[in-house]
């Protein structure tokens, strides 16, 4: 990828790592096991999709406190055969047939609970997956599966996040959960980090998956194309309508614990797993520096990202360096005005997109922002200036975390302020980032089904996700709850092109601040000419004024948090603008990863975050 002309000065050379660069092709990953069995499945002549697929089910079973196959995921991908059309690869499942407004009142309830298996969307992540390896993959499913089963048998080294997370929610697995205190503390103990752990349970999954279209011959196929692709879908359907579906709608008739301190059935049935299918979307794209940027829709908070860019975009590049006190102040104000636009106007529906990323709409978004902090909550109008008929319901913070964590708080590992709680490191969700030497790309986003999110369906080992918190229990919201609508998740990667070819694939964990913290690292890579690792090494912010996606959904009028690395000055002369300054500690905020590939040499890197000593890059 090359660096445009610098617009702002790069720091100094130094870096924690180098950027990998190469020929043949690059992982990168939130775990090094699974950026490990990626690059391996590159190795042994697998495509950039086999080895995604490998690496992310290697993620549920090292990261299972940020993920699950019972959780979701978004990609975005461009195949070497048709480079000039990203694609949206879209495994959120929607809400089940039961899950209304009515039912979680009649529960007593008037927000979607942040744990238990009335947050639960059909999952979508597996589904998704396999739907990538029929459709783009070259590998069969044993193969490709082959890691995670070894994993997940054999063992692998517990990471100290885990330990931590099983230990904030202890009382609750051992007083309300059993099964999950069965699998996560095993013996009645929390394990110790590095300690061997296993999942039997996942890994007979797995096998009985491959089993279900173990049959399949090329005579049974020759009219209905290869044998597998065939054995992939007949995978499919055993997760969707087999054992799988049939044990998750029999566990959650059962009533368990949630995070509002009630005991409540779940909702899901066999039906709305097997009425689910993931698929493949076109992207929402616009044009930012000679470079076009592909993101998921409104049905995710994936537009974000490009509404700030089209804000940002037209002042001076002074202004758009994280860096400074003035580009740090920009940079925050305008993620406010594209996060309360968010709030109010997406969801899986009919989104006015054409008028929230037109320059009119941008030119009179930027001119909101002043010298000063705004504390206020400021969405746009919609065209014609008509009115938002949904206003969030602003919970100023201040609940009692440690009550929430011990509920299973939303999204568990991402508080507010993502400052260090009882000595364990915030960070949430998945990703991974893959390249090949053919030009096929991929970026994707898992998460979902955390550990914590709700009881462990024994014979699956695995739990249900909670995406639904993400839903309102207000009719006029464009993301209420409503059966068959997705909820409008936070996952979303970014897919970079130039002249019609991807030139980069990035993501990052992180909720809410998913697209806040990409945006940090495109403008210092596009407008300042940051190499990838230095734009991820670089000092860290975001913005927490806004409308928290997770149970229970509070917000910090004029919420920064912010790296110390940034500096004394910068984040004095924050504080003098009138942002609410948390100081997170020098090497706290940020996921991110990203491949590059260069079309005209064929060069390409990789890179991934320091932070937390557990993201690797791979390749040569």
């Amino acid at each position: 990828m090359t660096a445009p002309p610098s617009g702002f000065t790069p720091p100094a050379a130094f870096t924690t790592r180098p950027t990998l660069e190469g020929h043949f092709g690059m992982s990168a990953s939130t775990h090094w096991l699974a950026t490990a069995s990626a690059q391996s499945v590159l190795e042994r002549g697998g495509n950039a999709f086999d080895a995604a697929v490998a690496g992310a089910f290697v993620l549920h079973v090292v990261e299972p406190h940020l993920n699950g196959p019972g959780g979701d995921m978004t990609g975005l991908f461009a195949t070497a055969d048709d480079p000039a059309h990203p694609i949206v690869m879209m495994g959120q499942g929607p809400a089940p047939a039961a899950a209304t407004i009515e039912h979680y009142r009649e529960q007593g309830l008037d927000m979607v609970p942040g744990a238990g298996a009335l947050a639960a969307a059909v999952p979508g992540a597996v589904d998704a997956w396999l739907d990538l390896l029929e459709h783009h993959g070259t590998w069969e499913l044993a193969d490709v599966l082959e890691y995670a089963i070894d994993y997940a048998d054999n063992g692998h080294s517990v990471l100290a996040r885990v330990v931590g997370t099983i230990g904030r929610v202890q009382e609750l697995f051992t007083e309300h959960w059993p099964t999950s205190a069965r699998l996560w503390m095993p013996e009645g103990r929390i394990p110790e980090p590095g300690e061997m752990v296993v999942n039997h349970a996942y890994a007979e999954v797995l096998r009985r998956l491959i089993t279900a279209g173990a049959e399949i011959d090329e005579a049974e196929t020759w009219n209905h194309g290869d044998s597998r692709a065939a054995r992939i879908r007949a995978a499919r359907t055993e997760w969707k309508s087999g054992f799988v579906a049939e044990a998750i709608a029999e566990f959650v008739r059962t009533p368990h614990r949630h995070s509002t301190g009630g005991d409540h059935a779940g909702v899901i049935t066999i039906e709305d797993m097997s009425g689910f299918d993931a698929g493949f979307e076109e992207p929402v794209t616009i044009e930012f520096r000679g470079h076009t940027i592909a993101k998921i829709g409104a049905w995710g908070q994936g537009p974000v990202l490009l509404q700030a860019l089209r804000i940002l975009d037209g002042f001076d590049d002074e202004r758009l360096d994280p860096s400074t006190e003035l580009g740090a102040h920009t940079i925050l104000e305008a993620l406010k005005l594209a996060m309360a636009d968010r709030d109010t106007w997406y969801g899986d529906g009919d989104v006015d997109l054409e008028w929230l990323l037109s320059e009119d709409y941008a030119a009179s978004r930027r001119a909101l922002i002043g010298e000063r902090a705004s504390r206020e909550f400021r969405p746009g109008t919609g065209r014609n200036g008509a009115a938002a008929r949904f206003a969030p319901p602003l919970v100023t913070e201040g609940a009692d975390r440690e009550a929430m964590l011990r509920a299973g708080l939303g999204e568990p590992t991402v508080q507010k302020d993502t400052v260090e709680k009882n000595g364990v490191n915030n960070g949430d969700t998945c990703h991974i980032d893959v390249v090949d030497k053919w030009g096929n790309i991929i970026s994707a986003t898992p998460s979902g089904g955390w550990l914590q999110s709700s009881p462990v369906i024994p014979e699956l080992g695995f739990c249900l996700g909670t995406r639904l918190q993400m839903m309102w229990l207000d009719e006029s919201s464009p993301s209420a709850l409503s059966p068959g609508r997705r909820p409008r998740t936070t996952l979303t990667p970014t897919l970079i092109s130039k002249d019609g070819e991807p030139v980069m694939a990035l993501g990052s964990p992180g909720g809410d601040q998913q697209e806040q913290w990409q945006l940090l690292m495109i403008l210092r890579i596009l407008v300042g000419g940051y190499e990838p690792q230095q734009a991820i090494d670089a000092p860290a912010l975001h913005t927490t004024s806004l409308a928290g996606s997770f149970w229970p959904r509070t917000w910090v009028p004029g919420g920064a948090v912010v790296e110390d690395r940034l500096g004394d000055e910068v984040i004095n002369g924050l504080i003098d603008r009138g942002h609410v300054v948390t100081r997170a500690g020098d090497w706290e905020l940020g996921r991110l990863s990203c491949v590059t590939r260069d079309p005209r040499t064929g060069k390409l890197s990789a890179a991934a975050n320091p932070r937390g000593a557990q993201g690797y890059a791979a390749g040569r």
